[in-house]
């Protein structure tokens, strides 16, 4: 999911919020680019969500420019919002009310033609299809959770800002919203704003995103290029660990060795290095039964913000 097209439709220039003393979002700078689904990362505290209100125009920036679809938003608000869709925190509906029923209302309240096939269109979309007679009161949290995800798709917009979209689902719920999400961006060619503290979620995802810390952008850039970049934790499972060791030992591979657990061998390597590492075990008469690497966006994330400390 590479960006292929430059067209930016998200540049944030020297954005700043403070409150008071807070500042809470300082001299941020983040481009998204059409069709990106952009990971945006960031510790509880790190100015993620009022990034997004300020995007929302929810609240002003003290300082800073936002442009979206390459028009200012506060110029030309009206204009860019309707080709926004958003899920902020907790989505809020009336209990006593039918999915369909919600969706209805909260379409016209927004100004849209929103038709009956549509509304259906977005329910089946989010796996609700079936329950779309039913009360919201009756809805577990993760079903208001993608019913959230259905209104914020309700006028089809070109742009969709999810802020913690998997938050109360269940492992079944997270798959369902990560295929919806990758379905938004590659076959309905979407573009997609993501705020997750679920990193993994974010990995298999997200082809850019950007960490924060503290208001202040830490690393922005394409996910694969960054953490291909840091080493990797792999275990190696070999058929014979003494004399794996012993060859280790003996060879410039002992200083990248982490450590040894059973007939598995914990190396910290470069990704290049890992096919190497094989060829020497194998060449040298041990059998090699699997390479699991362990890096991860969560290993690579708190790398970067423990060094922001």
């Amino acid at each position: 999911m590479d960006s292929k097209n430059e067209e930016l439709v998200i540049e944030i220039r020297n954005l700043s919020k403070y409150f008071n003393e807070l500042k809470a979002v300082d001299n941020l700078n983040i481009n998204v680019f059409r069709g990106d689904v952009f990971g945006f990362l960031g510790p509880n505290g790190a100015g993620k969500s009022t990034t997004i209100r300020m995007l929302l125009t929810l609240i002003k920036p003290t300082k800073g420019s936002i442009k979206i679809f390459g028009k200012d938003l506060f110029r030309d608000r009206l204009s860019i919002l309707k080709n926004v869709g958003a899920i902020v925190e907790k989505p809020d509906f009336y209990g006593y009310l039918s999915a369909y029923k919600n969706l209805e209302i909260l379409g016209k309240i927004s100004g849209h033609e929103i038709s009956n096939k549509r509304i259906m269109e977005v329910l089946e979309l989010v796996g609700l299809s079936d329950r779309y007679k039913s009360k919201v009161k009756t809805f577990s949290h993760g079903m208001k959770q993608r019913l959230g995800i259905a209104q914020a798709l309700l006028h089809d917009p070109d742009l969709i800002i999810l802020d913690e979209p998997t938050t109360g689902l269940d492992p079944m719920g997270m798959k369902e919203i990560r295929e919806l999400i990758i379905h938004l961006s590659r076959d309905q060619k979407k573009t997609v704003f993501l705020s997750s503290h679920i990193l993994n979620e974010v990995e298999q995802v997200a082809n850019r995103m950007i960490i924060i810390n503290k208001g202040t952008a830490k690393v922005e850039g394409n996910v694969k290029d960054l953490l291909d970049a840091t080493n990797l934790s792999v275990t190696v499972e070999v058929s014979d660990v003494l004399k794996a060791g012993s060859l280790i030992s003996e060879s410039g591979w002992s200083e990248k060795l982490k450590g040894i657990s059973g007939n598995r061998m914990e190396f910290n390597i470069g990704n290049q290095e890992t096919a190497q590492l094989n060829k020497f075990f194998v060449e040298n008469g041990v059998d090699v039964y699997s390479i699991v690497p362990t890096r991860s966006l969560e290993e690579y994330f708190l790398r970067i913000t423990q060094e922001a400390i």
